[in-house]
C-alpha cells in the first residue's frame, strides 16, 4: 500500500491504543449486536487528500465484511463537502474505528494540503520542494507520503539514506574541507553540505561536496550563493522558510527549498464520518 510502511501493523496497534482491553464499552451498550450503519467520510475543508486506504484498513480490520467505496483517490485536491468514502457495515464495529481511522487521514491530509500549497506558491521558477526528516517519531513514512500527494519530493528518508554534513559535523570535524574530504574518503557519494556562509561555498565545491545546502541565508545572500556556485552543483535552500517567503527563495534560482513547515506545523484537516 504504501511502500516500506507496515499497515497491518499500524492498525493493529492503533485500534489496539484506542479500543484498550474493554473495547468501545459505549456502542456495545447502546446498540444492537447486529445493528448496520451506512456512513459517509466527507471533507468539511478545502483540501488534498491523503490516506484513504489507510481508513479503510480500520474499518476492515473491525468488520472484515463491511463494503467501501472509495470516491476520491490520495493526492486529490476536493472542495469542502466532497464524500470521500462509503462504508456500510455492523454499525458497532465502523463506530470503534472511527477515531482511528479520522486522526490518521485528518492528520496526513492537512500534511497534504499544506504541501500543496508551498508546491503552488513556486509554480514555474524551476526550484523543487522537498520535505526534511521532521516528522513525528513513528510516523515518518506515512507523513513523507502525505508530503508526495501534495507534491514534494522525498528528501532522505533516515540517516543511512544520504549523506549531509551539518553544522555539527563540521564544528567537530575541524571546517567544510575535513568533512568533505573524510565523507569522500569513506567511499560515500552524493554528499550533501550545509553551508551558512559565503565563504565555505568554494572550500566544499573544490572538497567534492555534491550539493550545497543554504542554510538561513536571506534571499540577497541567497542570490549571490548561487552565483557564486554557477550551476557546479545542485543548491538547496533551507531553514525558516514560510508560505509568503518561499516565492521570493524560489527566484533566486536555487535547485532545491526543503521546509519542515509542511510536516512539523500542518493542522489536521476537518474530515467527518456521518450517518448516511
Amino acid at each position: 500500500m504504501i511502500d516500506g510502511f507496515d499497515t497491518a501493523a499500524f492498525v493493529a496497534a492503533t485500534l489496539a491504543e484506542d479500543l484498550g482491553t474493554g473495547g468501545d464499552i459505549t456502542s456495545n451498550a447502546v446498540i444492537p449486536a447486529d445493528a448496520r450503519l451506512d456512513a459517509v467520510m466527507a471533507s468539511r475543508d478545502d483540501v488534498v487528500l491523503a490516506g484513504i486506504a489507510l481508513a479503510e484498513g480500520f474499518f476492515q480490520a473491525l468488520d472484515p465484511e463491511c463494503r467501501l467505496e472509495r470516491l476520491v483517490a490520495d493526492g486529490t485536491a476536493v472542495p469542502a463537502g466532497t464524500a470521500i468514502l462509503r462504508i456500510s457495515g455492523n454499525a458497532r464495529a465502523l463506530l470503534a474505528a472511527e477515531r482511528s481511522a479520522l486522526n490518521t487521514v485528518q492528520h496526513l491530509t492537512g500534511i497534504a494540503t499544506v504541501t500543496r500549497s508551498y508546491v503552488e506558491a513556486i509554480a514555474g521558477t524551476g526550484a523543487v520542494l522537498l520535505d526534511t526528516r521532521k516528522t513525528l517519531p513513528g510516523l515518518r513514512t506515512l507523513e513523507k507520503y502525505a508530503t508526495l500527494m501534495g507534491g514534494a519530493t522525498n528528501h532522505r528518508l533516515r540517516l543511512d539514506d544520504g549523506v549531509m554534513i551539518k553544522d555539527n559535523h563540521i564544528a567537530v570535524a575541524g571546517g567544510v574541507a575535513p568533512a568533505v574530504c573524510a565523507a569522500k574518503a569513506a567511499g560515500l557519494s552524493g554528499v550533501v553540505v550545509e553551508v551558512d556562509r559565503i565563504d565555505q561555498i568554494e572550500p566544499a565545491i573544490v572538497a567534492g561536496a555534491d550539493r550545497l545546502l543554504l542554510d538561513n541565508m536571506d534571499v540577497p545572500t541567497l542570490r549571490a550563493a548561487v552565483a557564486l556556485v554557477a550551476s557546479r552543483v545542485p543548491t538547496e535552500a533551507s531553514g525558516g522558510v514560510r508560505l509568503d517567503t518561499i516565492r521570493a527563495i524560489a527566484e533566486t534560482g536555487v535547485t532545491f527549498i526543503s521546509v519542515g513547515r509542511i510536516t512539523q506545523s500542518a493542522p489536521a484537516a476537518d474530515i467527518g464520518l456521518d450517518f448516511a
